[in-house]
């Protein structure tokens, strides 16, 4: 349960009264003046709550892509990982050879494609020195020179020789096509080989690692737990009676609960925008306490002696 320690001033009441009686004449006669009363409540000058160390970027939890059997890690608790450092490898010995296979069709697909290009330029210069002949022909028969038969021979090869262009081409697309295909294999298998290798999402620290050289490995088994580099931050929680007094820019500092020990110092930089039910540290589920709270967090400052995980109080200054 969360506590919050305050310093009230408690009021005071004064109040006084007179009364006064005669004798002898007309009836008693009273009168009472009561003293105003008077009340000072000073404001809460600072709020204990109980804390959480995580990272800025919060805790990540990692996972594999793909199932398999572990076959090398490569980092352990504790040490420091850059951006795309392979953590752990699976067993991927059907899913590189699926690679390599896609990998040597790729060269003799582009033998293939040379080969219909150069098709096509010979079916293009045959059909170039065609349609010269077909040409000459047909002025050779307006003079004489040739027969009908022989120019119609000559634009049967002619014409001919466009359809085989038109093949040509079209052959030409189909093993290009054939290539990309081929191209979309090797990257489709390059990415299966890929998720064989846990790696560091972003910088940071691997805080926990469940796992063993040699275990089986499934989509959705914790792999372990990683904090991303940065700061550190407090997470608390305020109770609703003083969670409109919290704003950004609050000076706060952490110790360990129960003492005095400053072990970190640093400055409100969220606050939750409504209220909700105690969630951080109440353990127990059957707890029907109808408080309200604020969540808060403090950005602490380089040199913190906070261990991540820990629970601690965090003392925000009001003023």
């Amino acid at each position: 349960m969360k506590t919050i320690s305050y310093i009230i001033i408690a009021c005071t009441l004064l109040a006084s009264g007179l009364f006064t009686s005669c004798g002898g004449g007309e009836g008693g006669e009273a009168a009472a003046n009561p003293a105003d009363s008077l009340i000072r409540v000073s404001a809460v000058e600072q709020i204990v709550g109980v804390a959480i160390i995580e990272p800025k970027d919060h805790i990540i939890s990692l996972y594999a892509e793909s199932a398999g059997l572990i076959t090398k890690i490569y980092f352990d608790i504790n040490d420091t990982v850059r951006k795309g450092d392979v953590i752990l490898e699976l067993s991927s010995e059907v899913e590189a050879a699926q690679l390599a296979q896609a990998r040597s069709k790729l060269n003799t697909q582009k033998a293939l494609i040379e080969n219909a290009i150069s098709q096509l330029s010979s079916q293009k210069s045959k059909l170039t020195n065609a349609q010269v002949n077909y040409e000459r022909n047909q002025k050779l028969l307006q003079s004489g020179g040739i027969t009908l038969k022989e120019l119609e021979d000559s634009k049967y090869v002619f014409e001919g020789l466009q359809s085989d262009v038109l093949a040509a081409e079209a052959n030409v697309k189909q093993q290009q096509s054939k290539l990309a295909e081929i191209a979309a294999d090797i990257q489709y298998f390059s990415e299966l080989l890929n998720k064989k290798k846990v790696v560091a999402p972003m910088d940071g620290q691997i805080l926990s690692m469940d796992v063993k050289q040699g275990n089986n490995l499934s989509t959705t088994q914790v792999i372990g737990d990683f904090a991303p580099a940065g700061p550190l931050m407090a997470v608390t929680e305020v109770d609703e009676l003083y969670a409109d007094q919290i704003v950004n820019g609050l000076k706060a500092y952490v110790r360990p609960q129960g003492k005095t020990d400053t072990i970190g110092v640093g400055t409100v930089f969220l606050t939750s925008p409504y209220l909700r039910k105690k969630s951080l540290f109440a353990d127990d589920p059957a707890n029907m306490e109808d408080r309200r709270v604020r969540e808060v967090r403090v950005l602490l400052e380089e040199g913190s002696k906070a261990l991540i995980g820990s629970r601690v109080e965090c003392v925000i200054q009001i003023k």
